[in-house]
């Protein structure tokens, strides 16, 4: 069968989903893509959202902590028995600004376990699920900050994601002969809230949002687009990934910056 053929309106009839992170920013535009194709999506959250359709559908669990977690995997085993698509998009950063020096060992391993253990975990607890039926897609959301590290704001979160994306291209390489597809997604400036809390932080130390947007733009070298990406944006480039249509793509990273890595 030709997949490109395929109704994108409902590619992903009959699929099961995990979104982590799925209730905000690009967590929430990829779950309701990939909702709005036929999937039936599981969330998690470390809160649980205002609007919140389907509580069987919705974890709610820290996924920084190895209980969190399981919990989460737990949750996936009971509802669906198994699953075909996992978007791991939980992340960010907490830490202070002020370089190198400002970050303790506690922000080190809270970064560390937020942005790449959470995955790692995860995956462990899920692949079998997948193995299980030979077919499967994964794509942990990594960052451009892995190649072009904000030392001054979010250098912990950026070695994570950097580790992250490493360790996702090893796991391609010994799933994909089982059926499992593994890939990643390096957003670059995204407007979402998490963004807009990072600029929050700055502006302690510049002294105004607007400052601190500016300096941030000017860390990343500018965005030659000419604006952020959009939640939206994302979910569509994830929607695809997950789909047959990327039937033949794995271990592989996508850039969606708006041009901001300045390197081929």
């Amino acid at each position: 069968m030709n997949t490109f053929l395929k109704n994108p309106l409902n590619e992903f009839a009959g699929k099961t989903a995990l979104v982590t992170g799925g209730t905000k920013g690009m967590g929430k535009a990829i779950a309701s893509r990939l909702a709005q194709a036929g999937a039936t999506v599981m969330t998690s959250a470390r809160s649980v959202p205002d609007e919140l359709v389907d509580a069987s559908l919705f974890v709610q669990a820290d996924l920084a902590t190895p209980e969190g977690v399981e919990k989460v995997i737990q949750a996936v085993k009971s509802r669906f028995g198994s699953i075909d698509i996992v978007v791991h998009c939980v992340g960010g950063s907490t830490t202070p600004a002020g370089g190198a020096l400002a970050l303790t060992d506690e922000d080190w391993l809270h970064e560390l376990s937020w942005n790449l253990l959470a995955a790692v975990r995860l995956d462990r607890g899920l692949l079998p699920l997948m193995v299980e039926k030979k077919a499967g897609a994964i794509v942990h959301i990594s960052s451009i900050q892995r190649v072009l590290p904000l030392h001054e704001s979010t250098l912990a979160y950026a070695a994570a994601k950097a580790a992250l994306t490493n360790y996702s291209k090893g796991l391609s390489k010994e799933f994909s002969p089982r059926g499992i597809r593994v890939n990643t997604v390096a957003p670059g400036f995204i407007q979402t809230e998490a963004a807009d809390a990072m600029i929050d932080r700055l502006a302690i130390q510049t002294g105004s949002r607007e400052s601190a947007l500016e300096e941030l733009l000017q860390s990343l070298g500018g965005i030659p687009l000419g604006r952020p990406g959009t939640p939206a944006e994302v979910g569509e480039l994830i929607a695809f990934l997950v789909s047959d249509r990327a039937a033949s793509i794995t271990g592989s990273e996508f850039v969606i910056d708006g041009g901001t890595i300045p390197t081929v």
